[in-house]
């Protein structure tokens, strides 16, 4: 891995490059160098694992990529792999992209015309602003530090061309993953399959160099390290954890202990005493430029391993990332309706939430990551392998632990539970023991001392009901910038996108929350409210220069799927905190956090007229589980059972007083709150 950096129609491009090269210093120790003309300068820093080819290469090429089969395609004399991806452009053009396996950001000027470009999956990473000219570099620190501003991530289903002599950006799309097509082998012939896929993907990221493994004794490394070795490669396992004598030993540090010895595992083990936490979280968090607590914990795991194999004198790392979403590894794909749809998901949202954090973090320690579960032809085998085998009633990941055993790794270690990386190492107890020493609530609290800036500007989709409000008050403590509510009025009350009724108190939620609100008309036509739906986040992103949006979607895949859809034509990063949170479980936190609701509407059997208008509490709740049981209404309204309206909540500044309602009675179980009149007052 590398950084490159370039500014365009920028008069001081030149001194602006050198100072972001001293910023990128870390990404590589092995050469810097720059190309500058009027008004551009590209810059580079190497890293280097393969050969050792001066970049820019003819002042116009810049790149952070490794290539696999570039060996296979180098009809061009190249050197290494840049230089060949460099030939292979200057040949096919950007079609060449089509014919590379491995991962890579570049950036490529023909002509008049810049291209800008990373692999499908995000795993290099490349931010760019359109502002007092053109620039991009590997990190978004250092374009922050340059003093631009409206910087984005760019995404990995885009190809960005910039031209140069107008001053203008448009973008290419780029397929994704396709699963319609579910293998029909028997399971048998898919583990074969998957044996010679991963150790093939394996294989072709071997380094010559000293390499090292992030060990956690879990499924996914444990599975890599086994077929390192029979490869008959030597390489250092690193398991980092939380050193407390008053606790258990963490879990993770258990399991590594036990495979290691089991296999003959060179294993590193790094423990972190409490105290030494804070001064690692205040190099972690401004690194990653993120206090999400559930990245700050994995950070922390993965920094101190980093760190560890830096010193052992490591090139290269290999992680067991993405092996959660091509095997169904989360709770989200057990409960989901169609489980390789959610693998998708996944994957599309693993630049923002994954891969740019661990990127940063092996860049920051000199190292380079290997990610062998995120190869091109793995995932594209793995999306179409049968749900069936994937997920049973006890364990996720089934075809991957049935191709363990059938490699003789032990059935303890084989069919162990997945424990996430922050509770396996127990350094988000930690966090949580800070938090409570620092005399603090909230964990998010706490990590936002060492990163006051906002994570991401986000736009809310509100309807006004629990859901979208409280995916914006999660997302809020998460410390998470919300910088506007998008608000879609449909003429369909029975919109299939949209919730209908009373739409119009989100602008007094809006005022509440001191957050500006845009509000975007639709007939409510099926499948064309998607397009009224986009227009409103073109707006929140000209407007308020969102980077991603928010949604309250809870189980519904036909929703969240087409939010999705547009949310990624847009290059915005999506966020669903509550999907496939319990109903009943979602319902308790939205009144324990003092969340003021009233049912706007009711449409099921055991609900009446009754239930509008009057304020929601614990004893309603224990109503609707009775209900649950005895006639599976569902806990939340997810099937359409009723409709919520917020009337406050601690995101208000003041509280939404109903003046004058009435209720529309269609029949015995079905009703509306038709309110005339509203007004915010005084808590």
């Amino acid at each position: 891995m590398c950084g490159i950096i370039g500014i365009f129609n920028n008069e001081d491009s030149l001194g602006l490059v050198k100072k972001g090269l001293t910023i990128l210093k870390e990404r590589g120790k092995d050469g810097t160098n720059l190309h500058n003309e009027d008004k551009f300068t590209l810059g580079h820093t190497l890293h280097s694992v393969v050969g050792s080819v001066k970049q820019p290469i003819q002042g116009k090429f810049v790149s952070n990529c490794e290539i696999y089969n570039w060996e296979t395609l180098n009809k061009y004399k190249a050197k290494n792999d840049s230089e060949l991806l460099f030939k292979i452009l200057e040949e096919k053009g950007i079609k060449a992209l089509d014919d590379l396996d491995g991962v890579y950001s570049f950036a490529y000027k023909k002509g008049n015309k810049l291209y800008l470009a990373r692999d499908i999956i995000g795993i290099k990473p490349v931010w760019y602003s359109h502002n007092n000219g053109f620039s991009f570099a590997s990190e978004k620190k250092v374009l922050e530090k340059l003093g631009f501003l409206d910087i984005n991530e760019l995404n990995p289903r885009k190809i960005l061309i910039y031209n140069i002599k107008e001053n203008k950006i448009e973008f290419i799309e780029r397929p994704f993953f396709d699963i319609t097509h579910e293998i029909k082998d028997n399971k048998d012939k898919i583990i074969e399959q998957l044996n010679k896929l991963l150790t093939d993907s394996i294989r072709k990221r071997i380094p010559k160099r000293k390499f090292g493994l992030l060990f956690s004794g879990g499924i996914d490394s444990t599975l890599i390290a086994f077929i390192l070795k029979k490869l008959g490669h030597r390489f250092t396992c690193y398991t980092a954890a939380l050193d407390d004598p008053n606790m258990e030993e963490p879990k993770d540090l258990q399991s590594s202990k036990k495979v290691a010895k089991e296999l003959g595992l060179d294993l590193k083990i790094i423990r972190i005493k409490l105290k030494d936490i804070e001064k690692h979280l205040k190099t972690i968090i401004p690194l990653i430029e993120d206090s999400n607590v559930v990245k700050a914990g994995v950070a922390l795991t993965f920094y101190a391993a980093c760190k560890q194999a830096k010193k052992g004198g490591c090139k290269v790392i290999f992680s067991g990332l993405g092996s959660e979403e091509i095997f169904a590894g989360y709770e989200r794909h057990k409960n989901s309706l169609d489980i390789n749809k959610e693998c998708v998901s996944g994957l599309l949202k693993m630049y923002e939430r994954d891969t740019y954090r661990d990127d940063v973090i092996t860049m920051h320690n000199n190292l380079e990551l290997r990610v062998p579960f995120l190869d091109k032809s793995l995932i594209e085998y793995s999306l179409r392998i049968p749900a069936s085998y994937k997920i049973n009633d006890s364990h996720k990941k089934v075809i991957l632990r049935e191709l363990a055993e059938k490699l003789k790794i032990k059935k303890e270690f084989a069919w162990r539970k997945k424990i996430a990386a922050q509770y396996g190492s127990k350094f988000d107890r930690g966090i949580s023991k800070l938090t409570k020493k620092a005399g603090l609530k909230y964990k998010s609290e706490y990590l936002r001392r060492f990163y006051p800036e906002h994570n991401l500007r986000l736009a809310a989709l509100v309807s006004g009901g629990k859901d979208s409000i409280y995916a914006t008050y999660v997302m809020k403590r998460q410390n998470y910038d919300i910088s506007c509510l998008v608000s879609i009025k449909s003429k369909n009350p029975d919109s299939y996108m949209f919730h209908t009724p009373n739409i119009d108190i989100v602008k007094l939620q809006s005022k509440a929350m001191d957050i500006p609100l845009i509000e975007q008309a639709t007939e409510g036509k099926k499948e064309l409210e998607l397009k009224d739906f986009e227009k409103a986040l073109k707006k929140a992103k000209k407007e308020y220069n969102v980077e991603g949006v928010i949604t309250g979607a809870l189980f519904s895949n036909y929703q969240r799927e087409r939010i999705e859809r547009v949310a990624d034509k847009l290059s915005l990063k999506i966020f669903s905190p509550l999907w496939h949170l319990n109903q009943e479980t979602e319902m308790k936190e939205i009144l324990e956090k003092k969340f003021e609701i009233v049912f706007s509407s009711i449409a099921a059997e055991g609900l009446d007229e009754n239930w509008l208008r009057k304020k929601i509490t614990e004893k309603d709740l224990n109503k609707l589980i009775e209900l649950n049981k005895k006639i599976r209404l569902n806990v939340a309204g997810e099937g359409g059972e009723f409709e919520s309206l917020v009337l406050d909540c601690p995101l208000f500044s003041k509280k939404i007083k109903i003046i004058s309602s009435e209720v529309v009675k269609e029949d015995e179980n079905t009703a509306r709150l038709a309110i005339k009149k509203a007004e915010l007052v005084d808590k």
